[in-house]
């Protein structure tokens, strides 16, 4: 009864405890901004870190995701971890992203998605419903990870 209360107290103040769109993070401005400016596309939010060697992988699959389906109503976005932000600016400097970057150092919106590893992936609809979620970015998948897109861009 107890977690329930605390979980509606949450809610009350606009606090998501769980996937969503609804969530508050930092542009690269380090303005706070809404992920609910993506609202309307088919949305793939990645979570990665500097220290992340998968999301060295990712990272150019995304920016070729979003080449291609950009005028289709796909937007990616890539939030990053780290707390100090010079490491992303690094990573960025190896690894540039052609995609939206947003930031996250305190790690409150990765708790609220529940994250087992990294990167993590989540994809929502136009409608702003979570759809998929992967843990990890695997090359043997890609073409997996493409056709889900492609399917909801359909949509």
């Amino acid at each position: 009864m107890k977690k329930l209360l605390s979980l509606l107290v949450l809610m009350a103040m606009g606090v998501q405890a769980a996937p969503s769109l609804e969530h508050q993070v930092f542009d690269v401005q380090n303005q706070t901004t809404s992920l609910a400016e993506f609202k309307g596309q088919v949305v793939y939010v990645d979570f990665w870190a500097s220290w992340c060697v998968p999301c060295r992988k990712s990272f150019p699959w995304m920016n070729e995701m979003q080449r291609k389906y950009q005028a289709q109503g796909l937007a990616v976005v890539a939030i990053n971890l780290d707390t100090d932000p010079a490491l992303a600016q690094a990573f960025l400097a190896d690894v540039p992203a052609d995609f939206s970057v947003r930031f996250n150092p305190e790690g409150d919106v990765a708790r609220s998605f529940d994250l087992l590893g990294m990167p993590s992936s989540f994809i929502f609809n136009r409608q702003g419903q979570l759809v998929q979620s992967h843990v990890g970015f695997y090359t043997d998948k890609i073409t997996d990870y493409e056709q889900e897109l492609v399917s909801l861009l359909k949509e």
